[in-house]
């Protein structure tokens, strides 16, 4: 892997990376700035992309054609939905899916992306196992899980989405950017993972969680990309 590119939705996700960051460069394109340079010694590109799975989207593709980045990294945080995940713990991308995708109508299952022969877009393997060593190491006395990530353009905090998600996807965590870049990734045969720390538990405590848990999350998952560039 020559250059890795490193998405975060938010300023939190990203800011720690910008202060370690080396040689950077900036790059404003499509209304995003873009930091080119070193981190523990790996070349990378490092961008908030803005919420949404647009955004995510965009961006992914733009560190793919215009700065040719061959990995991918999706780091910050997320709701979590399994039985035994607490707020600060981590989830590993086993593969993702975008779970508002609903043609349900037709007869397809929910999640299900029609005419095109992949909706759950896997991870790739030799990121998915930096990524969980590196979380291992970094999270101590912290979970730290592999599963799949479920993505919409919600921000979920009701129990009874909670739930739906978990019965209808198996998911272990809900955010609103990582199945999007994986969408991209897998239609430019690019490698991924998503690093997810949780900032709150989907539920009605959510927002309130959010706020107060967000910023640590988010450095958390930072510190185990850059952890994790050390092995790649």
């Amino acid at each position: 892997m020559n250059k890795i590119g490193i998405i975060g939705a938010m300023d939190e996700e990203v800011v720690l990376l910008l202060e370690k960051i080396e040689e950077a460069e900036k790059i404003s394109k499509g209304g995003l700035d873009f930091y080119e340079g070193k981190l523990r010694g790996k070349d990378v590109v490092v961008v908030k992309c803005g919420v949404g799975k647009v955004n995510s989207a965009m961006c992914t593709q733009m560190l793919i054609s215009e700065f040719g980045v061959d990995a991918l990294v999706n780091i910050g945080v997320a709701g979590a939905l399994h039985d035994e995940l607490d707020v600060n713990d981590i989830v590993i991308s086993t593969d993702a899916v975008e779970y508002d995708m609903d043609t349900t109508a037709f007869g397809d299952p929910k999640g299900v992306i029609p005419r095109m022969d992949c909706s759950e877009f896997k991870a790739d393997e030799k990121l998915s196992d930096a990524a969980y060593n590196a979380a291992v190491k970094e999270n101590k006395g912290h979970k730290v899980m592999r599963g799949r990530i479920a993505t919409g353009d919600l921000f979920v905090a009701d129990m009874a989405v909670k739930e739906e998600l978990v019965n209808d996807f198996n998911a272990y965590c809900c955010e609103m950017e990582g199945a999007a870049m994986a969408h991209v990734c897998y239609l430019n045969k690019t490698p991924y993972v998503i690093i997810r720390s949780m900032s709150d538990k989907a539920d009605g405590s959510a927002e309130v969680s959010f706020d107060e848990f967000a910023k640590i999350a988010a450095v958390t998952s930072a510190n185990i990309v850059m952890d994790m560039l050390e092995t790649l």
